[in-house]
């Protein structure tokens, strides 16, 4: 039976270390998950290293590991893989930085989305930073979804020359000691830049009427703007060029979306995918079937399990992996009528235990007619150790995915 069709499912962040509070397993090993354990019982699975060893283990360099392209070459930063998914159009000069809504309480950095706030509060805020700040053609700030914004500086120095660390990698630090450094002398005025605008922004949203009823209300403020993951447009080929198949790309997040544009994937953005717990599982899973009509591979990404992991809350990671399991996975799996391979995967851990992300090698399974069960069971960490896969450190998915008619 020929296989014409190809699904890429990645919960972003899934994998994890044993957690005492669940009896020392991981949350894929707790969760109710029975279809993608029955992706790994009736196809083959194993563990896949997404981030090169000298890399930072971010989502940039894992999405772009998976979907084939060396994120040595093209991961450029999060700031310009990110930009095409909010119409931004960047020049070769220009640096594109992500731009976080953050809470600073006494002097540290305390929560790195501002307390998950609103796309609605958060585009007031960036609007009063637009109207201190912003110089067209030389400074711009952009909005975003929730806490995830723009800040895009014209003709700027390369980023790579200044130091941003990751307001997730930063929880409980003094603000002041991961503020952007100069890696160089040249680079001392455009990182000065970078400081005093997230400094001058304190005084800008502190008395914000946003910030002022969500503090009323219980609420983190969004009280201080963040750069990170700052870089230049990328080059890409496109997916057509280098795999020779039609893809689409389904996600909440602007990273993902953005790869996707660069790599002339079809983007399907669908109404109430949120990148939270809250998001529309099975709008994702509608728009998958239905992109499948007019396309050879569907990438569907979600974010929710990493979000999770990042505020640390194991209950809630376990769910958002059973909400997948359920409510998007089951529902394209009863939906589709036409033979197809399907890949499951986090794209990396974000571990309960650190509640940021690490590059260990995480779990993969891939279903289809052509591929006879190695024998796995389950889908989760131990589980994938054990296939016949072994572990892949040299390869991406997929290319594995596609090659599978082959073996």
């Amino acid at each position: 039976m020929k296989t014409v069709k190809y699904i890429l499912l990645v919960g972003d962040g899934m994998a994890d270390y044993p957690v005492p509070e669940l009896g020392n397993k991981t949350p894929l090993q707790v969760a109710y998950k029975p279809n993608m354990d029955s992706i790994a019982a009736n196809g083959k699975s194993g563990l896949i290293k997404t981030v090169p060893d000298e890399m930072t283990p971010g989502s940039d360099a894992a999405i772009c590991s998976v979907l084939g392209y060396d994120p040595r070459v093209y991961c450029t930063g999060r700031g310009p893989l990110e930009a095409p998914s909010r119409g931004i159009k960047l020049s070769g000069n220009d640096a594109a930085y992500r731009c976080n809504l953050i809470t600073e309480q006494n002097g540290k950095l305390l929560d790195y989305s501002a307390g998950h706030i609103s796309t609605e509060e958060a585009t007031q805020l960036i609007d009063a930073i637009k109207k201190a700040f912003d110089q067209p053609g030389k400074i711009e700030f952009y909005s975003g979804l929730d806490y995830r914004h723009f800040l895009i500086l014209r003709n700027f120095i390369n980023p790579d020359l200044i130091d941003c660390t990751p307001p997730h990698d930063a929880i409980g630090t003094a603000v002041s000691a991961v503020l952007p450094k100069a890696k160089s002398p040249e680079a001392k005025l455009q990182a000065k830049l970078l400081r005093d605008l997230i400094e001058g922004s304190r005084e800008i949203l502190r008395f914000h009427p946003v910030n002022l009823a969500r503090e009323k209300a219980g609420k983190r403020p969004g009280n201080l703007v963040w750069f990170w993951g700052g870089g230049r447009k990328p080059s890409m080929p496109t997916f057509k060029e280098k795999f020779g198949v039609k893809g689409a790309v389904i996600s909440a997040v602007d990273l993902v979306k953005g790869i996707g544009a660069y790599a002339g994937m079809e983007v399907i953005t669908v109404p109430g995918a949120t990148g939270l717990a809250n998001t529309n599982y099975e709008g994702k899973a509608d728009a998958a079937l239905e992109a499948l009509k007019t396309n050879d591979l569907v990438f569907v990404h979600v974010e929710a399990p990493d979000e999770a992991g990042h505020v640390r809350d194991y209950k809630l990671k376990v769910k958002t992996i059973e909400d997948l399991d359920k409510r998007l996975l089951g529902r394209i799996i009863k939906g589709i009528s036409e033979p197809y391979t399907i890949a499951i995967l986090p794209d990396h851990p974000t571990p309960i235990k650190t509640g940021t992300h690490s590059r260990d090698p995480v779990p993969f399974a891939i279903a289809s007619p052509s591929l006879k069960p190695d024998g796995v069971k389950q889908f989760d960490e131990d589980s994938a150790a054990k296939g016949s896969f072994g572990l892949v450190e040299n390869n991406y998915l997929i290319s594995i995915l596609l090659s599978v008619n082959n073996m």
